[in-house]
């Protein structure tokens, strides 16, 4: 599962285009929006696209992207749990 944080961390920064940020910077239980990382609305919807092309992972409910969203490890862990690719 580190390698899958690790690649998310990755894919966080080239998808959204944060030149600012390192990888190292960014911890596994730091919240994504808000205070942690301040991504917005805007990046929730590529971050859905970005589960659906990367991991098959299509979401309906977007209150359900908000608890997945929360962090990395959350993120990981829906995605080790419901990926089809």
């Amino acid at each position: 599962m580190e390698e899958l944080k690790l690649e998310l961390k990755e894919k966080i920064i080239e998808n959204l285009n944060l030149e600012d940020i390192e990888i190292n910077e960014i911890e596994n239980n730091d919240p994504l929006f808000g205070d942690g990382l301040g991504l917005d609305s805007i990046d929730a919807l590529e971050l859905i696209v970005m589960l659906d092309k990367d991991y098959g992972i299509k979401l309906s409910d977007p209150k359900k992207g908000k608890v997945i969203f929360e962090s990395i490890d959350t993120m990981a862990t829906y995605i080790t749990g419901n990926r089809t690719k």
